[in-house]
């Protein structure tokens, strides 16, 4: 693993940490995940799986200590990497097909909508609610989530997209390839 590629993936880590930590509640605690566009972010600019795997198990390390969710430490451990795997399988696949500039807002919505569906499976099982309080959390929250990190992609992924290109990391991280 290249280190400055490392440190790139930390800092959007970082970011995404402190978005998460100071982002409002919605609805009974839970809030909008900025911490999982970082994540996404980091897929796209570095889609392999080593770092895929690496960036997974930290964000939802870190999601999981920032969380104010009951029974949001277990499922942002779980749903973390089964999305960031989602996430990159599906992005590796239509990458063939489709610029990363129009896939990253999809991927986005499409990531932010499975994983806010695996917290919420995990969550309500964990504390046990009541029946419908599934879909009326999926409603109240994981879709304006979804709807909130993909305006935040379509907004910063071009702008890091530019930045990337003008670094030396980018040069680096071509000829490791």
């Amino acid at each position: 693993m290249d280190t400055r590629i490392l440190v790139l993936l930390s800092l959007l880590v970082g970011i995404g940490a402190v978005l998460h930590i100071f982002a409002p509640p919605i609805l009974f605690g839970m809030k909008p995940d900025m911490l999982l566009v970082m994540m996404f972010l980091g897929i796209l600019l570095f889609p392999k799986l080593p770092y895929v795997l690496l960036l997974s198990f930290v964000t939802g390390g870190i999601s999981a200590l920032t969380t104010s969710v009951p029974g949001g430490q277990i499922a942002n451990v779980i749903d973390k990497p089964i999305t960031a795997l989602l996430f990159f399988g599906v992005y590796v696949t239509l990458n063939k097909v489709m610029s990363s500039n129009k896939l990253a807002p999809i991927l986005t919505a499409f990531g932010t909508l499975v994983s806010g569906t695996i917290f919420l499976f995990v969550a309500v099982m964990l504390i046990g609610l009541v029946e419908g309080t599934f879909s009326a959390l999926f409603l109240a929250v994981v879709l304006p989530t979804a709807a909130f990190n993909t305006v935040a992609m379509i907004v910063i992924y071009p702008i890091v997209q530019k930045i990337y290109a003008r670094t030396r990391i980018a040069q680096v991280s071509t000829k490791a390839s």
